[in-house]
This record gives structure tokens, C-alpha cells and sequence, in this order.
């Protein structure tokens, strides 16, 4: 009865999702792209295949990229598999399409009604469905176990906070969480509050992101760039909205200083901004620009890079471009954790450490609570209250050689005493499924 409600409300909604959709896409016109496919209707057909069709679930840009971390080590164990890989965001359709080989199928999720996921699953056949960290989705599940198809959820996490508002919704989300076939945690903590909620954990596997390896070319061309230039790199990745407004006003005030020392010029260190979302890269770019900052935007760079050039005022860097972190973070000293200075639970800093990059976090990192923890252990990263101790603080690190090695090694101490989660999740994979890898795993 309750879920029956609940399918009422996705069917009643489906015109606000259109409109929404429709909205989106003006400025993301992946949005505006096969829209039917979220109501379960599919242009392209699917033809027979020798091996087992395994379906992943990334529903935005972050989650693709741990797919692709444990996509690389299934391939691997398993060359004869077919990947029906899906998304929620057009950020993660397209980073997903770089993952695709011939054969393999890619498709919106569909919109939680009875009749979309029916569809869905009817027309894909999947043999194995993952979903990634976090998507549960109860008549989406509801349908797997009734058709037999075997749904895991893995790199999985919880927040304290998620778990608070999840067992609001106990009478939906428990039944949804219980038929899930098997559920692999990031972390111990991760797998007791998933337990809380009737999932069956079968064991903690640890975070795919430590396995993702940055693209070298990208990470080698920031470092060149960086080398070039006379003053550090101070970078402010993967911000949200707001915290530009906060950094800028920051800047502007003159309020931005390493601690005990006179306020530096402004063009004293190098600030670059890298919005998380790249529909608000225009509005970032006005923001700089009202602030009394020029803006000279990566898109515009070319292959110079950044080249310094006096102006009549301080400028600003805009990283207005997708899929090219690694190069961000090799252009920067040290950067700020977006996302950690609003409640909003940060961004993932694993891929900061990975480049070598040390981070300055603010209070909010409750979406990767204990990689935020671990990296303060090692060294890798410093945390902060306030976005003005944030400031003071990325200043002090770009500033400070000695500190700045020290962090810089502690980086790849960090993220190589957690690896090896692509490799644990890929065995608990392949033993669901009934196969074997070629590794014999």
C-alpha cells in the first residue's frame, strides 16, 4: 500500500520532471537528449550477446568516475561481459560515454514508476544491476527481486545526516534497502548505518575513488604551466554556490592573508576557481568580474596556458571546462575543498591527494567523512572553521615550501595505504554473478 502511494506520486510528478528537464537543458543540453528514455521508451535495440550484460548505475559525474575504476578491473576479470551503464545527471552521461566499447549500451535511469523501470528492465535484460554509493530507488529494487535480477549496491556510503532523513522515510526506504541482494560499505561506519536501514552488508570494500589513477597527460601539462609561473596557485575546486560569493568578498576586503602576516597584493598568489557545476560557469565569471577581478577563463587559454598578463586589475582564473581536474590540480599548490565551507559535505579530496595537491577543508565534509579523517591523519590535508581561516590557511601552505613538501608527500602516503577496493569489489562481484575471473579470482 505505502509503495503503491508512493509509484502515485512518480506518476503525478512525471510533467514536473519534463518541465524541469526542459529547463536544464537551455543551458545542459544533455538534458534535452533522449528524453524518453526516463519514461522507459527506447530507440535503440539490443541484440544478443555471448557474455553476461552487467548494468552500473552512476547517476552523476563523481559516481562515472568510480565506475570506471571498477569497470576497468570487471573487463579485466571478465572480457566477455557487456556494460549497460546508466545516469541521473548529463554531467555523468557524458564523462560515461568515454567508458563504452562496442556493444556496450548506455541509457538515462529511468524515472522510479512501475511502468518506466518494467520497461527498463524488460528491454536491457540485465544479468546484474550495480548501483553506485548512494541510489536506491524502491520500485526500481522492488522490480529487480520480482524479475530475479541480482541488484548490489557498492562503494556504498551513508552519512549520518542521509541516515537521519532516510529513516524519516523508514515505511519506503527499509523494504527498498532489505531487497537489495548484497551490499558492499566504503567504511565500517558506512556499513552500520546501511545495516540500520535492513540492508544486507556483506562487507566493507573501501572507497573505488583511491583506485582512480589521474590522467597523466593532464596532470603533467598543470605542472609544466606551474612551473612557468613566478607566484603559487591557490585553487578553489569543485565550488558550490555561495562560496565563490564568500572567497571573493574575502579577496576583495583584502581580508585574505597568511596567519601574522601584512595582506600580500592581490595578484601576490594566483586564485583560480573551479565551479562544480558547469551551468553556473557564466554566473561564476560575472561574479569575478563584479568583484572588481578580471577573469581569464581556461576555455580561452589555449595551448600557451595561463599565461600572465598585466592587467588594469587583479585577475581571477576561471576553470570553466569538464574532465580536466588532474590538469587543475597539477596547476595548483594547494586548493580549497568546495562544498566543505556550506553545509553541503564537500567534494571528494581524494582526487586532489591522488595529484599530489594538499587540501584545505572547511567543517562540512560529511559526505567523505572518513577520507576527510584519514587525510588529516597523514598530513595530506588541513581543516578549517571558516572559509577566512581557509584562505589564511591555503596561503600559509603555497607560502611555506617546507610545509608545502611535507604535504605534498603525505598526499601519496594517503591515498596509497587505501587502495585495492576495485579488486575486493570486483571478486564479491564476479562470485554473485557464479563466474570466474581470468585471474582465477
Amino acid at each position: 500500500m505505502i509503495r503503491w502511494l508512493y509509484s502515485c506520486l512518480m506518476w503525478l510528478a512525471q510533467p514536473l520532471l519534463r518541465r524541469k528537464l526542459k529547463r536544464r537543458s537551455v543551458q545542459e543540453p544533455g538534458y534535452g537528449q533522449w528524453v524518453e528514455e526516463r519514461f522507459g521508451r527506447y530507440a535503440q535495440p539490443v541484440s544478443a550477446h555471448p557474455g553476461p550484460t552487467i548494468w552500473i548505475h552512476a547517476v552523476s559525474l563523481g559516481e562515472t568516475r568510480a565506475a570506471a575504476v571498477l569497470l576497468a578491473t570487471l573487463r579485466q576479470q571478465l572480457p566477455q561481459m557487456r556494460l549497460l551503464l546508466t545516469h541521473g545527471t548529463a554531467t555523468g552521461r557524458a564523462e560515461g560515454l568515454n567508458l563504452l566499447k562496442d556493444g556496450d549500451l548506455q541509457a538515462w535511469q529511468p524515472w522510479d514508476t512501475p511502468a518506466a523501470v518494467w520497461h527498463f528492465l524488460v528491454h536491457f535484460k540485465p544479468d546484474l544491476g550495480i548501483l553506485m554509493e548512494t541510489e536506491v530507488w524502491p520500485n526500481l529494487v522492488a522490480a529487480c527481486e520480482y524479475l530475479g535480477v541480482p541488484l548490489v549496491l557498492v562503494n556504498a556510503r551513508l552519512s549520518d545526516k542521509s541516515l537521519r532523513k532516510t529513516q524519516r522515510l523508514a515505511w519506503l526506504a527499509r523494504p527498498a534497502y532489505a531487497a537489495l541482494t548484497a551490499v558492499w560499505a566504503q567504511t565500517p561506519l558506512d556499513a552500520q548505518r546501511l545495516q540500520l536501514l535492513g540492508a544486507r552488508v556483506e562487507g566493507v570494500t573501501g572507497n573505488l575513488k583511491f583506485d582512480a589513477t589521474p590522467d597523466a597527460g593532464q596532470l603533467a601539462q598543470g605542472k609544466t604551466w606551474r612551473s612557468q609561473l613566478e607566484r603559487p596557485v591557490i585553487m578553489f575546486a569543485s565550488s558550490r554556490e555561495g562560496e565563490e560569493l564568500a572567497l571573493l568578498a574575502l579577496l576583495h576586503d583584502g581580508l585574505a592573508r597568511p596567519a601574522g602576516q601584512a595582506m600580500p597584493e592581490p595578484a601576490g598568489v594566483q586564485w583560480l576557481i573551479v565551479p562544480r557545476h558547469p551551468q553556473r560557469f557564466d554566473a561564476v565569471a560575472a561574479l569575478i568580474e563584479s568583484h572588481g577581478f578580471a577573469v581569464r577563463r581556461r576555455s580561452s587559454w589555449g595551448q600557451g596556458g595561463p599565461v600572465v598578463q598585466d592587467a588594469a586589475a587583479p585577475t581571477v582564473w576561471l576553470g570553466d571546462t569538464l574532465g580536466e581536474m588532474a590538469l587543475y590540480y597539477g596547476l595548483a599548490d594547494v586548493a580549497l575543498l568546495g562544498g566543505s565551507f556550506e553545509p553541503l559535505g564537500g567534494q571528494n579530496l581524494i582526487e586532489a591527494a591522488a595529484c599530489a595537491c594538499p587540501v584545505v577543508m572547511g567543517p562540512h565534509t560529511f559526505n567523505f567523512a572518513e577520507a576527510a579523517e584519514q587525510a588529516l591523519m597523514a598530513g595530506a590535508a588541513q581543516r578549517v572553521q571558516q572559509l577566512t581561516q581557509g584562505v589564511a590557511a591555503a596561503c600559509d601552505v603555497a607560502l611555506n615550501q617546507t610545509l608545502y613538501q611535507q604535504m605534498v608527500q603525505a598526499c601519496g602516503t594517503f591515498t596509497g595505504q587505501n587502495q585495492g577496493a576495485a579488486m575486493r569489489t570486483a571478486r564479491a562481484v564476479l562470485k554473485l554473478l557464479g563466474q570466474q575471473g581470468v585471474d582465477g579470482v
